[in-house]
C-alpha cells in the first residue's frame, strides 16, 4: 500500500479518535470540571472553546469554519496534484487536513469546539487530539519543507528530464 493511503487511513483514524474522545469528554466529566489524566503533568478539563488558540476570534464560528475550510481544501489539493510527493510532506498534510476536520465538525455541529486536555505545568490553552494532529503537522510540514523540500524537488525535477534545461526565449 502506497505511503499517501497509509497517510490517508491514519488521518481517518486520528479523526475517529478525535470525535470519539470529544464524545467520550462531553459524556463523562462535566463542563468546567477537571480528573487528573497524567498527575502533575496532565489533566483532563472539559471546556467549549468558541474561538481558536487563546479564545482568539471567540464567537466568529463561521469565519472559523470557512477559514479552515479553505486551509483543508488548499492542503488536499496540493495533495491531490501531487505537489507534495515526499512521505513526510504529505504525513504532514494529512495531520493537518484530519486535525482541521476534527475541530470544522465541532464548529460545524455544535458552535464551539471540545477540548479536553490541560497541561498542569504551564500556561498553555486546553486542546484536544484535533488539535495535535495540526500542532504535529505543521511541525513535520516546517521540518519538511526547511530540510527535505528543495532536496526532493531537484531529484524530482532530475527524474523529468527538466533540471538542467535551458529557460524558454533565452
Amino acid at each position: 500500500m502506497p505511503f499517501t493511503a497509509l497517510s490517508a487511513l491514519l488521518a481517518l483514524a486520528l479523526l475517529a479518535l478525535d470525535q470519539w474522545v470529544k464524545r467520550y469528554i462531553t459524556l463523562t466529566l462535566p463542563l468546567g470540571e477537571t480528573r487528573p489524566l497524567l498527575p502533575g503533568f496532565v489533566e483532563l478539563k472539559t471546556i467549549h472553546n468558541y474561538g481558536a488558540a487563546w479564545s482568539s476570534f471567540s464567537g466568529m464560528r463561521w469565519l472559523l469554519v470557512v477559514s479552515t475550510s479553505l486551509i483543508v481544501l488548499l492542503i488536499l489539493a496540493l495533495l491531490v496534484r501531487r505537489v507534495v510527493r515526499h512521505p513526510l510532506g504529505v504525513l504532514a498534510c494529512c495531520l493537518i487536513v484530519s486535525g482541521g476536520l476534527g475541530n470544522i465538525l465541532d464548529r460545524a455541529r455544535l458552535g464551539y469546539v471540545v477540548d479536553m486536555f490541560n497541561f498542569q505545568f504551564i500556561d498553555y490553552p486546553v486542546f484536544n487530539v484535533a488539535d495535535m494532529c495540526i500542532v504535529s503537522g505543521c511541525v513535520l510540514g516546517l521540518i519538511y519543507y526547511q530540510w527535505f523540500y528543495e532536496k526532493y524537488d531537484k531529484k524530482r525535477k532530475n527524474a523529468d528530464g527538466n533540471a538542467d534545461a535551458p529557460a524558454r526565449g533565452a
